[in-house]
């Protein structure tokens, strides 16, 4: 069996270590490279941290990518030159950022979401079909909670969501932005979408959906447990992008939920 050559930039980060773990114990993938934005003389599970560039990568079939979006940027500058293909877990893009990816996917295949859990995925897909079942009648929330030391909110996984609910009603995100909390005990239902995100402790990840009629509440929500959950979605992702053309990809794409 001819094993996919990865590359898994981050190297240092949760995610990036997670992803080390799990691929080695993955027959089908074969590690040539771990990199970081910054040169470091040391060694992460065996494998020498290197600095992203075109002589590392130029060996890679897929690269696998939980980074800063700065970063993510800078690899998928590369990737473009060497027609790499690329699985995106890097969240907290600004609009223009996003821009820039979908840019780069004309070029090569990018497969891009906020989380890679099959879980969270459904739980996504599920919120859009409540919000499109549901209607104007119902106002909505999202609630995250995530480990303290997650720098970003709402989490990528709570816009995700956020999507979903937008794509419900036919509309895009912005237009049903509400609120954006931080570390709040409570947070009220209102015209537009409000988001509540919760840093503590050593959290994986907590996502929770409400919808509210005002007489009734229909609450969907997903819990993660094990970091492998993350990282196990992404290796499926890789292999799913490895024989696809250039295009913007999700894991809905992946999961084929139509």
């Amino acid at each position: 069996m001819k094993k996919i050559n990865l590359a898994i930039t981050g190297g240092l980060g949760r995610m990036g270590q997670q992803i080390i773990n799990s691929s080695k114990k993955d027959r089908k993938f074969k590690i040539i490279s771990v990199t970081e934005s910054k040169i470091l003389n040391k060694k992460i599970s065996g494998f020498k941290l290197q600095i992203n560039s075109k002589n590392v990568f130029k060996n890679a079939q897929v690269i696998i990518d939980f980074s800063t979006p700065k970063c993510t940027l800078e690899i998928l500058k590369i990737a473009s030159v060497l027609k790499k293909k690329v699985v995106i877990g890097t969240t907290g893009f600004s609009n223009k950022e996003e821009k820039l990816i979908k840019k780069y996917s004309r070029k090569i295949p990018i497969l891009k979401a906020g989380n890679m859990s099959l879980g969270v995925n459904l739980l996504v897909y599920l919120t859009e079909i409540a919000s499109k079942s549901l209607g104007n009648n119902f106002l909505s929330k999202v609630y995250e909670v995530h480990h303290k030391y997650k720098k970003d909110h709402p989490s990528g996984t709570a816009l995700m969501l956020g999507k979903g609910i937008a794509a419900g009603k036919k509309l895009n995100l912005s237009r049903i932005m509400g609120k954006k909390y931080l570390n709040k005990k409570s947070f009220p239902f209102s015209k537009k979408t409000n988001f509540n995100s919760l840093r503590k402790g050593k959290v994986v990840g907590e996502h929770e959906v409400k919808f509210s009629s005002g007489k009734e509440i229909v609450t969907l929500n997903h819990e993660s447990f094990d970091r492998a959950l993350y990282s196990e979605g992404a290796l499926a992702a890789a292999k799913w992008l490895v024989n696809k053309k250039p295009g913007l990809y999700s894991m809905k794409n992946v999961l084929n939920f139509k």
